[in-house]
């Protein structure tokens, strides 16, 4: 039995055609795993985007408690402002663009 499934070309593939059809598959998944890589960069760059555009500033007022002429206690007020940072606005730090993004922006 063995040497009839030896001896069975039925369904034989030519080595020629299975290394051409293994070579095509293997470039496609290349270039398929490249394309989803740059997706991901750039999903991950919309979030970083989003991130930076958060604006945390924040103030709170004071008060003052007085018992008729005389004060009883008082808080001062307080403020913080966000200030932009580089990569806020993505002008400098576009990570998905490659080497055509850099060369236009002069570096």
């Amino acid at each position: 039995m063995l040497m009839k499934l030896w001896n069975d070309e039925a369904g034989l593939i030519v080595s020629a055609e299975l290394a051409l059809v293994l070579t095509i598959g293997v470039l496609a998944m290349v270039v398929g795993l490249s394309e989803v890589a740059v997706a991901v960069n750039t999903e991950l760059n919309d979030i970083s985007n989003a991130i930076g555009a958060l604006n945390q500033s924040y103030s709170y007022t004071g008060f003052v408690a007085k018992d008729g002429y005389k004060g009883k206690s008082s808080v001062a007020g307080s403020s913080f402002t966000d200030a932009t940072d580089d990569c806020d606005r993505n002008t400098s730090c576009d990570l998905v663009g490659g080497s055509a993004s850099i060369a236009s922006e002069g570096y």
